[in-house]
């Protein structure tokens, strides 16, 4: 069983690190790529690119420009203790043994505009580089064009080496559209975190961008690897809704907090 999660435009590479094992991206050719794509653009570019403001456009112009790809932990960080979104909130990777770690290495995969498939232990350089954004490449007018079907494959040959057929999306939207879907060879499960506000059910985006880092914990921590042990995830008040849940979709719902 192999989960995918999003990245964070959030980084943190401040912190001690609670582990001094690291492994390379896999996909550093390509991401040297984009490096060189992204150092044509001005900071004003960077900053109608990607939205932001003109400060957040040098400090991203400036991680471009300063990017090189022999990565160490002098200049690097792994990538599941560098980022510090909702996600890994609920994730709390700064907390794992040496064995989740482990765990996480062969079952957690991090999906990455700049590096497109990351492993927790990888090395990253601080970067903002979002899936959506409509950076122009050789292969198309965006990123998605960019990585093609690189990243599923690169999905299949992780299940492959695992001996496993099912992938568990906790990515967001954005993130997972650059996963080709039918040229996956595993059946893909989706679970839907629904929180009560006024009565009624529904996604509320803070919380459940935290539940997926909630549940990415639960399976590293409980060495799960079928997908009906999910069945049982209670993590800060959530429960299974088997009425609601279909077979490629596990739907849990928390009462109002």
């Amino acid at each position: 069983m192999l989960m995918v999660i999003s990245p964070a435009k959030t980084l943190d590479y401040e912190s001690p690190l609670t582990t001094q094992r690291f492994t390379q991206p896999a996909l550093l050719e390509k991401s040297q790529q984009l490096i060189e794509i992204a150092r044509k653009l001005s900071p004003a570019q960077v900053a109608s690119l990607m939205s932001i403001s003109d400060k957040l456009a040098h400090l991203n112009a400036d991680r471009f420009n300063s990017w090189q790809p022999d990565f160490n932990l002098k200049n690097a960080r792994q990538a599941i203790l560098a980022f510090k979104g909702d996600v890994y909130t609920g994730l709390q990777a700064e907390t794992f043994s040496e064995q989740d770690f482990d765990f996480a290495q062969q079952h957690l995969r991090m999906l990455s505009g700049l590096y497109g498939l990351l492993r927790p232990l990888d090395l990253m350089q601080p970067y903002r580089l979002e899936m959506g954004i409509k950076l122009a490449n050789p292969a198309g007018q965006d990123l998605y064009s960019f990585w093609g079907d690189l990243l599923t494959e690169k999905l299949n040959d992780a299940l492959a080496s695992q001996g496993d057929d099912v992938l568990i999306n906790l990515a967001s939207d954005e993130y997972f559209k650059a996963i080709k879907p039918k040229k996956l060879q595993a059946r893909l499960i989706k679970p839907v975190f629904l929180d009560e506000k006024n009565g009624k059910f529904k996604v509320i985006s803070f919380y459940a961008k935290k539940a997926r880092g909630l549940m990415s914990r639960y399976i590293i921590q409980n060495r799960l690897t079928k997908p009906e042990q999910l069945t049982r995830f209670d993590v800060d008040g959530y429960a299974f809704a088997a009425e609601e849940s279909r077979e490629n979709e596990m739907v849990f719902k928390r009462a109002e907090q």
